[in-house]
């Protein structure tokens, strides 16, 4: 078992990760009738993107001794009605200067650009990486 997820009323979720024990919210977004407190469960979706990208890029850059702390990863979500659904997640990766050499940013992209998240979503997202140095 990986979560439990309870209905707490008024288009709000507690998702609580049971190996941790630690709690997320998520709120419907004001364009789909909710209030917008909180993550939606598309967003979610869109920011595991990043943070996957980022995990997969911090493994490769301990595994050849890239810097990679404090690099960032900005989030856009696309969404599409009729069905309502994602269609595009963009992520902007910006490094702190560290001078990477061209094997350094081939390595840390092919990793990005594979993680297992990415690499979930339906073919029809569009994916857009952008990589800040």
């Amino acid at each position: 078992m990986t979560a439990e997820i309870i209905y707490k009323g008024e288009l709000r979720t507690e998702m609580k990760h049971l190996l941790s024990g630690e709690i997320v919210i998520t709120d419907a977004p004001i364009d789909n009738n909710g209030k917008g407190g909180a993550f939606s469960p598309t967003d979610i979706v869109a920011a595991a993107c990043g943070s996957c990208a980022l995990t997969v890029m911090g493994i490769a850059a301990r595994t050849h001794n890239i810097l990679l702390d404090g690099t960032r990863v900005t989030v856009l979500k696309v969404m599409i009605n009729n069905p309502r659904k994602i269609s595009e997640v963009h992520l902007d990766f910006y490094f702190p200067q560290n001078n990477y050499s061209g094997k350094e940013k081939n390595i840390l992209e092919s990793n990005a650009r594979t993680c297992p998240v990415t690499l979930s979503l339906h073919p029809d997202i569009k994916l857009d990486l952008q990589f800040h140095y």
